[in-house]
């Protein structure tokens, strides 16, 4: 057994250019990478978290993500097929070191075999002896109808994406009106064991942004976790600003002035995403809630690019080292080619140790991916 040591993590400034993807060759890894079996990058970080995106299609048409139209969704030859994207994901985790398995989309309940899906890689077992987590973040539409199925097939919790609190907004910014069969889904989520639901919002100014404190008093009212995301620049071309994003500390403002925030003692973020605040219980709005927890994740102004530890899949079988990577590593092509496990696990590697110290939203040259967030996977 070769006993290289992975590189101690170094912390970068996120200052490189970043922009359009372009296909990476497949091949072997780099003569510069140590000979270590798990998803090292340059910088030290180790990717055991892996998010696959199992369809670009999407039945919401949300305003910071699509058109109204849509995108066009790859023709369905080039998407992976239910086997393919279980032999990946095995990949990574007996030879890769992944122990977390996200589902993403697109709308990840729109894949018919995603039942099957979850329980091939739920009965995976992680480099650490314990079973793989599973996860799936969803609009929860339809998920009233399958989340005991997908409870029993092994998968651990859901993370519903609720941008609003009222049918009318949630209408406005889906361009659907569909908010009771999201509260339904979330609902069928916690009452299938699928805990804790975490609820992720993104705000958009002039749209749900004054709904910021209802939006957590509901949450905790019904048991959830909020979560609430910074928008990022990778929905429709032109769309995003800087300045016309509702950051985290103008998010925090409005919610401190509303209920008792502490914030966590002697707890750093480090991979996770999430600043996270406890919230003492109180009456907020009409509306009486037990407390619980809010988080933030600022992915724009505070980054947390340095602790990354995530490799993404799309749908079509392309690895992405980072949302914003300029470049992709076809598997598809590998897999279909006839490769073997070894083959696609060293080109997995080859592609995550090119990983860039971080997405360089703010450098000048920044340039927004081609692909949309639907195409690329949450």
């Amino acid at each position: 057994m070769n006993t290289t040591s992975v590189p101690t993590p170094v912390r970068a400034n996120p200052v490189v250019h970043l922009g359009l993807p372009r296909l990476r060759a497949s091949g072997a890894a780099p003569a510069d990478r140590p000979r270590v079996p798990e998803l090292i990058d340059r910088f030290g970080r180790v990717a055991r978290d892996l998010r696959v995106s199992l369809t670009d299609k999407c039945n919401l048409r949300c305003t910071y993500c699509m058109p109204p139209e849509g995108v066009q969704p790859a023709p369905g030859e080039r998407i992976l097929t239910d086997a393919e994207v279980v032999r990946l994901v095995r990949i990574a985790v007996e030879r890769l070191g992944v122990r977390e398995v996200r589902f993403t989309g697109g709308e990840p309940l729109l894949r018919k075999g995603l039942e099957e899906i979850v329980a091939a890689t739920s009965s995976l077992c992680t480099d650490v002896g314990t079973p793989v987590e599973t996860s799936l973040t969803t609009n929860a539409l339809g998920l009233r109808h399958r989340a005991r199925g997908l409870k029993e097939a092994g998968l651990t919790r859901v993370n519903v994406s609720m941008d609003s609190a009222d049918r009318e907004t949630y209408a406005a910014l889906t361009r659907r009106d569909r908010f009771d069969d999201a509260v339904a889904g979330a609902r069928a989520a916690a009452e299938a064991g699928l805990l804790p639901v975490k609820v992720n919002a993104v705000l958009v100014r002039g749209v749900n942004d004054a709904q910021a404190v209802r939006l957590v008093a509901e949450a905790l009212a019904s048991g959830y976790e909020l979560r609430f995301i910074e928008q990022m620049p990778l929905g429709p071309s032109g769309q995003w600003t800087r300045s016309g994003m509702v950051a985290a500390e103008e998010i925090l403002s409005r919610l401190e002035g509303a209920f008792e925030l502490v914030a966590r003692p002697g707890t750093e973020r480090g991979s996770s995403p999430a600043e996270l605040w406890d919230v003492a219980p109180g009456k907020v709005d009409g509306v009486e809630h037990p407390g619980g927890t809010v988080g933030v994740i600022a992915s724009i102004t505070r980054p947390f690019c340095g602790d990354c530890d995530r490799t993404r899949l799309t749908a079509d079988g392309q690895v992405r080292s980072c949302l914003f990577a300029r470049e992709e590593t076809d598997l598809r092509s590998l897999l279909r080619a006839g490769a073997d496990d070894d083959t696609i696990a060293d080109a997995w590697r080859a592609a995550m140790w090119g990983k860039q110290p971080g997405h360089g939203v703010d450098d000048p040259s920044f340039l927004q991916p081609s692909r949309t967030m639907s195409a690329i996977g949450g």
